[in-house]
């Protein structure tokens, strides 16, 4: 190695970290200036109408409190994620942690305060100027951020061209981080792409469908050069990722199995599952009648829609939803998946699914045991046949019960490819926890008003689009 590399390596290290100081500065800056938004709502109105008047520092402990939950609240739903987000989509983020936080203070302040049910004008006219200031700290947030951290020198290498297309796709949507200074394809030597990676004076490389061995060589030398390196993962080490460590004969040894979630998991998680569905089923009734009075008087058909899902160890059991389609829209088979603009959805239908109404009768599903709150969502058994045909490790997914919502619905869309659902269904089964069921469900909160997430795929193809047929299962297996 160059003897000048050490030097160099704990110079890009210490620009590394001041950098994310930089970035942890602009956080706090916003956090700081809502909190002292809310300060002035709660010495204005609030403190004075206390039912007994703190001492000591108990009123800062609720600033404090506010704080910590907005804090907590946008980090989850992304407020923060100033690389890789545009100004409105930080903005959106921040209000919805907005809020929740408003939301959760004023049940402190229903504690505190001596009437019994207090105003929440104070706290409505604190929400809206803390929107004004994310709006304006996004504007100025996103600029400051090229500055500090300026796109990578990026080289894409890919082994087919379905990797290609990805590779590109995340290139030119996360501008701000990717710079493309060249691609590769990986069919060439290896000493060849080394000498590319040298030779573009790449500061990242993003490596899409490569073979394992190829794949782990070129880390090494990224490692050992300080290149950040982007993958995109294979089934494989999504598998790897929930293996147990263990120590034999002095060796490292990875244990790798089917997902074996301990019983106080599966009993809180079903405990959960019972108390938010019955609550949540008494709540949406009024919601649920109207929906159902609605589509019977759009066409005179059946208000239900039921079918065969296939859930934990491939059980299959009925779904229930409301009907959003036409009166037998899938009979003979046709329309598998759902497309934009499809022409068997009513407009009841569309204006439902558009509000999730349409979901609110899996509630019962999930009451009487057929489903849980957060798990992979179930597939009707003609499409998991039809995704096992291209991709047989898709029943993968069937490790955990089936859910109303999950981690691909959180973090991907309606008409996200089969395969990258699997990855973000393995990803979940790999982490699952009291703790990540919980980010879920509130994370779940951001996409409710999210239209991209309730898109269907512009044609019937496209719903394979991605599989590993295309770009993992000709590089080889993954290690």
């Amino acid at each position: 190695m160059n003897q000048n590399f050490p030097a160099a390596f704990r110079q890009q290290a210490r620009a590394s970290q001041r950098q994310n100081a930089e970035l942890l500065l602009l956080d706090a800056a916003l956090l700081l200036l809502d909190a002292a938004a809310f300060a002035v709502c709660w010495f204005a109105y609030y403190e004075k109408h206390l039912y007994l008047s703190f001492e000591g520092y108990g009123d800062y402990m609720v600033i404090g409190l506010f704080f910590g939950l907005n804090a907590a609240f946008s980090q989850l739903y992304g407020g923060f994620d100033l690389l890789t987000s545009r100004i409105a989509e930080l903005v959106y983020s921040h209000i919805i942690a907005l809020v929740m936080t408003h939301f959760f203070m004023y049940m402190v302040a229903w504690m505190l305060v001596r009437s019994s049910v207090p105003t929440p004008v104070p706290l409505v006219l604190c929400f809206a100027a803390c929107c004004a200031l994310s709006a304006a700290w996004a504007y100025l947030a996103v600029r400051l951020t090229g500055r500090i951290v300026p796109p990578q020198r990026t080289l894409l290498i890919y082994d087919n061209p379905e990797a290609y297309k990805n590779g590109v796709k995340i290139a030119q949507k996360y501008t701000g981080r990717f710079a493309l200074a060249g691609e590769a394809i990986a069919t060439r030597p290896l000493p060849d792409i080394l000498a590319e990676i040298e030779d573009t004076a790449a500061e990242a490389v993003l490596l899409c469908g490569l073979r394992s061995s190829l794949r782990n060589d070129i880390l090494k030398y990224c490692v050992e050069h300080d290149i950040a390196a982007y993958v995109r993962p294979n089934i494989g080490d999504l598998l790897i990722s929930n293996a147990e460590t263990f120590q034999m004969n002095n060796l490292p040894v990875f244990l790798c199995r089917r997902a074996a979630p301990s019983l106080f998991y599966l009993f809180a998680k079903r405990a959960v599952d019972l108390v938010l569905s019955g609550a949540a089923l008494v709540l949406t009734s009024p919601f649920m009648l109207a929906t159902a009075i609605a589509i019977k008087a759009y066409d005179g058909g059946p208000v239900l829609f039921t079918q065969k899902r296939m859930t934990l160890d491939r059980k299959v059991f009925l779904i229930h939803k409301f009907r959003s389609m036409k009166v037998d829209a899938d009979k003979g088979g046709h329309g598998i998946v759902t497309l934009q603009n499809d022409d068997r959805i009513t407009p009841v239908g569309r204006f439902i699914r558009a509000c999730r109404l349409d979901e609110l009768p899996q509630l019962y599903d999930i009451f009487v045991g057929n489903m849980t709150l957060v798990g992979p969502r179930p597939e009707r058994l003609e499409t998991i046949e039809l995704y096992e045909q291209e991709m047989p490790e898709f029943g993968l997914r069937l490790q955990v019960k089936a859910g109303l919502t999950g981690y691909a619905q959180v973090y991907g869309k309606a008409n996200t490819s089969p395969y990258d659902k699997l990855q973000m269904d393995l990803m979940y089964i790999a982490q699952q926890g009291v703790v990540t069921d919980l980010k879920i469900i509130f994370a779940t909160i951001k996409i409710l008003f999210m239209p991209e997430s309730t898109e269907g795929f512009a044609e019937e193809k496209d719903a394979l689009a991605g599989t590993p047929g295309q770009e993992e299962q000709k590089v080889g297996p993954a290690s």
